[in-house]
């Protein structure tokens, strides 16, 4: 249902870097760090990232204690430090695989099936074992109805939120 990304930004087609938060998602990184880590010299072994593509990010947080797993909502396409696990879905509704990865469902297998290793800021799983996580999928329709669902509820709160 998913393939790992593998294509690189070779010819520095994209100069866009991008970065994955728990908090925020997939973001610009100057936004997020308030300066540039990468750098024109190493953006060639960078990942391209487009739209709607899914982003796994290592690092633990009080937020994400295996690592976030976002979805590229920006519009656009950027590149990511090949630390990060990029994927793009097949066959299987965006929103509802956003919705699950916001959930804690996924962590047990994670925690099975990897370790926090010599790092304690960062989880490591090979990418083998990451792409056999077992995923309940329901039929497409239901897919689409349950993430449409969970989405506008979503933006209801959060609208609420505000008020």
């Amino acid at each position: 249902m998913s393939k790992k990304v593998t294509e690189k930004n070779s010819n520095n087609q994209y100069s866009e870097t991008l970065t994955n938060s728990a908090e925020f998602g997939i973001i610009n990184q100057r936004d997020f760090f308030d300066k540039d880590i990468s750098n024109s010299a190493n953006l060639a072994s960078y990942y391209i990232v487009k739209n709607d593509d899914f982003v796994y990010n290592p690092r633990i947080s009080n937020l994400a204690p295996v690592g976030p797993i976002k979805r590229n909502k920006l519009g656009r396409t950027g590149v990511m430090s090949p630390l990060y696990y990029v994927f793009r879905v097949i066959n299987v509704d965006q929103n509802f695989l956003e919705i699950f990865f916001e959930t804690s469902i996924w962590h047990k297998f994670m925690k099975e099936n990897g370790d926090s290793g010599a790092r304690a800021d960062r989880f490591a799983i090979k990418d083998s074992l990451f792409i056999e996580m077992p995923i309940g999928i329901p039929q497409i329709q239901e897919q689409q109805k349950i993430g449409v669902f969970l989405t506008t509820l979503d933006r209801y709160i959060t609208i609420h939120q505000h008020k």
